[in-house]
Formats: C-alpha cells, sequence, structure tokens
C-alpha cells in the first residue's frame, strides 16, 4: 500500500507538501523524505507524534531513544513501521522539527491507495516555501526590545504616584486604624 501524507505550517500560508511513500516504510523513511523535500539539515533532535482529531498529541515517535518511564511504549524511527501505528484516512500527525520552540508541519494521512508499492518515498507536490528551520533568537531580542515604555506603558497619563500613602495604598495613611500590618502580631 501507498500512504499519500499532506504537510502544512501555521508558519507559511502558501507552504505546502505531499509525500507518497509506501505503508510498510519506517517512521525514518518519512522523516528522511520531510526533510528533503524542505531543505532541512538532518542533524536534529525531530519526533513525530499521532494526533487526535483536535490535533492533541497521542503517542511519540522520537528519532533516538529517549529515556522515559517503563510505563509508556516507546517507538523510534528507524524501528517503526508506519503502517503499525497508522491505519484510516485522515489520520492526524505533528512533525515537530525545532524541540526548542515546538514548531514543527501538520500532516494528514489523506489517502491510503492499496495494491501499490513504492521503492522510495516521493514528494509528489512542492508548493510555497517551507519556514526557516531555526528561529534567529537575535532577531527576536530585536524585535522585542523596541517595546517604547512611556508614561503610557502603565496606565492613565494623569496618574499621580505621589497620590499613594508610605506603603503604596490610596487613602490609608488617613484612616484612623493605621496599618494593621504595624501591629506587634505580625
Amino acid at each position: 500500500m501507498v500512504y499519500r501524507f499532506l504537510l502544512l505550517s501555521d508558519e507559511a500560508d502558501d507552504f505546502k507538501r505531499e509525500i507518497r511513500i509506501d505503508s510498510e516504510a519506517t517512521f525514518l523513511d518519512l522523516h528522511n523524505a520531510i526533510l528533503d523535500s524542505v531543505g532541512y539539515t538532518k542533524d536534529q533532535m525531530c519526533s513525530f507524534f499521532i494526533c487526535d482529531d483536535d490535533w492533541s498529541k497521542k503517542t511519540e515517535i522520537t528519532l533516538i531513544e529517549m529515556d522515559t518511564s517503563s510505563e509508556v511504549d516507546n517507538y523510534i524511527m528507524e524501528d517503526t513501521t508506519l503502517e503499525s501505528l497508522l491505519e484510516d484516512e485522515g489520520q492526524r500527525l505533528l512533525y515537530v522539527f525545532d524541540y526548542l520552540t515546538e514548531r514543527g508541519f501538520f500532516m494528514e494521512l489523506r489517502e491510503i491507495i492499496p495494491g501499490k508499492n513504492l521503492a522510495e518515498a516521493v514528494c509528489s507536490k512542492s508548493v510555497g516555501e517551507p519556514p526557516a528551520q531555526f528561529v534567529d533568537f537575535n532577531e527576536l531580542d530585536a524585535k522585542s526590545a523596541n517595546v517604547e515604555i512611556d508614561e503610557n506603558f502603565y496606565g492613565d497619563e494623569s496618574y499621580d504616584i505621589d497620590e499613594l500613602d508610605k506603603d503604596g495604598f490610596e487613602g490609608l495613611a488617613d484612616d484612623s486604624l493605621g496599618n494593621p500590618y504595624d501591629d506587634e502580631r505580625f
């Protein structure tokens, strides 16, 4: 059987990839086909997650063995075939290619084609540019540093800090009870 996957990104609206791969191929084969189709390097930690209809992560398939509790099934890309975990058209997956920022591709098993086989995975449709493989944190810092802090940053520009008493509360200094926290019990 041949599986036809559609890949989308929430970072690039015009990005779309379609990968056709044999159902007996491993998740590592699919991983390599995805990276080849977008031109990413193959030296980063990545994982597939089988998701429910709401994109909630259910089962993780990792690139390398992870140290997890024995109560959780461990799936490794190299040892896990696609057909062992994927059975239905419409099955959703998340392919996380950037562990640090949880960036990834949304995938859907669009079609199962019985009676056909593929020797290797094929990118059968390539539309748009993929998002950058890595986030440039220096660029993000520069963008976030441009926030202007002026008198309007904290609220009303007519606010007068001198209206507060020594403890930071308005009008309590004139109260005959005084500050209850000055009591020796506290």
